[in-house]
């Protein structure tokens, strides 16, 4: 199955194809995420002008410089997570992270990634696991992802891989399972789309941890879903942010992400 039949003028696609091109001859390992790998898992497409391309932090000097000698202009928009190449009004972002500091790009997203093709050109996606790892800590008042989570699960549910997800979430389970929790509210005839023993095994540790009462640190892990919402508690009521508490992001990252929030088509 091709992901995604692209609505777009011919020379924004042939830009996305040099992108790709160019990553290539550089060897720097990619995997194309965004609406086309969102596509190729739910079957829904979205005619986007944005192009995510994947790759690892360490990689990322290596193809800004790729794509400066080919003419194009690149940056390192935000070092924690997201850099950008382009070209006239097209780009490319080149992502190694999620903004929160959570869902580094790692060997595992390449070990794992499936085989496809976009404009015609063979790629590899992103993971399904992956996608809902990323999607499912992004929880901002203008963008919430938790119907992409839903319908990825909808869609292919029963071929993940439960445990590498549940492994991904580590100590953010609870928003994974909030997702689940939904997931069955929404489409109650395909709650078997998640195992039950996932569902067993988060609800109880959603009992031991009730049992055991609050946690001893004043700790807000609002900002590892959202970068605008929780200031206040950060910022006024004496919590700590979660990024610095797990060690996820540094201050000055923090500060710069964001100082973000205002400009036009930051994510």
């Amino acid at each position: 199955m091709a992901a995604l039949a692209p609505v777009l003028d011919e020379s924004t696609i042939r830009f996305y194809r040099q992108a790709l091109s160019i990553l290539e001859e550089a060897n720097v390992p990619t995997l194309v995420g965004g609406a086309y790998a969102y596509a190729r898992y739910t079957g829904i497409e979205r005619h986007t002008k944005d192009f995510d391309v994947f790759i690892r932090r360490e990689d990322f000097q290596r193809a800004a410089w790729a794509f400066q000698k080919a003419g194009f202009k690149a940056e390192l928009t935000f070092p924690h997570w997201l850099g950008k190449a382009f070209k006239g009004d097209d780009f490319v972002d080149l992502i190694f992270s999620a903004g929160n500091g959570v869902a580094v790009v790692d060997d595992r997203w390449f070990e794992y990634a499936v085989r496809d093709q976009v404009f015609g050109v063979a790629v590899q996606l992103i993971p399904a696991e992956e996608m809902i790892w990323s999607k499912g800590l992004i929880m901002e008042r203008e963008r919430f992802d938790g119907a992409d989570v839903a319908h990825v699960i909808r869609a292919v549910g029963d071929k993940l891989d439960w445990k590498r997800l549940l492994e991904r979430y580590g100590k953010y389970w609870r928003a994974l399972y909030a997702h689940l929790v939904l997931f069955g509210f929404i489409y109650p005839s395909d709650r078997d789309k998640v195992p039950g023993w996932v569902v067993n095994e988060l609800t109880n540790r959603l009992r031991e941890e009730t049992e055991q009462g609050n946690a001893n640190e004043k700790v807000c892990y609002g900002t590892i879903i959202s970068r605008q919402q929780y200031l206040k508690d950060i910022g006024e009521w004496g919590y700590e942010d979660a990024r610095l508490h797990e060690a996820t992001m540094n201050q000055e990252e923090i500060d710069h992400w964001t100082a973000g929030i205002s400009v036009d088509g930051a994510k």
